[in-house]
């Protein structure tokens, strides 16, 4: 462990010290969503040397810009996040590579019931908006663009936006 900065948190120590404010602040809190429930005792990891890894693979991703705080801000919030326990222990765990956390998107750090919701909403989604395959509605109302008879089957379909259109 690191003198100054150990198992309880505090300000970095000297020789994690990037030199740079900004960085040595999100590495904190980095370090301190590591230590939520403290299910790093667990895993005897040194959660100052792993915020440093994983901040180290986001500056490399974008400078200290808006993009890297909105960047750290989202790992620090999926990790200390109640809902979504398992990915601080997969990472703590060593299951999630550093450099993953660090470039993994937001559906990708989600719980896994957020995941699954997602899946169903989509699919839900999916089922609504498809027209189908086969059948459709016969008429000799309409005439078809195609062959010009009056014999046809037809789809109703609308768009995004409400327009309603028959194919």
């Amino acid at each position: 462990l690191s003198p100054g900065f150990g198992m309880s948190g505090g300000p970095l120590s000297p020789h994690l010290s990037t030199g740079d404010s900004v960085r040595d602040k999100c590495i904190e809190m980095i370090a301190a969503a590591l230590r939520t429930d403290n299910d790093y005792k667990e895993f005897g990891v040194n959660c100052d040397s792993m915020a440093v890894e994983i901040e180290d693979h986001i500056l490399l991703m974008t400078a200290t810009d808006m993009k890297y705080k909105n960047r750290v801000r989202s790992r620090i919030s999926n990790l200390k996040d109640p809902k979504n326990p398992g990915l601080r222990k997969n990472v703590l765990a060593g299951n999630i590579d550093l450099s993953r956390i660090a470039s993994m998107t937001a559906e990708e750090m989600a719980s896994d019931e957020l995941k699954q919701l997602r899946n169903v909403l989509t699919q839900e989604a999916i089922r609504e908006h498809q027209m189908a395959k086969t059948g459709g509605t016969t008429t000799d109302l309409l005439q078809c663009g195609k062959c010009k008879k009056k014999n046809c089957t037809y789809n109703q379909v609308s768009d995004f936006c409400g327009n309603v259109n028959t194919r």
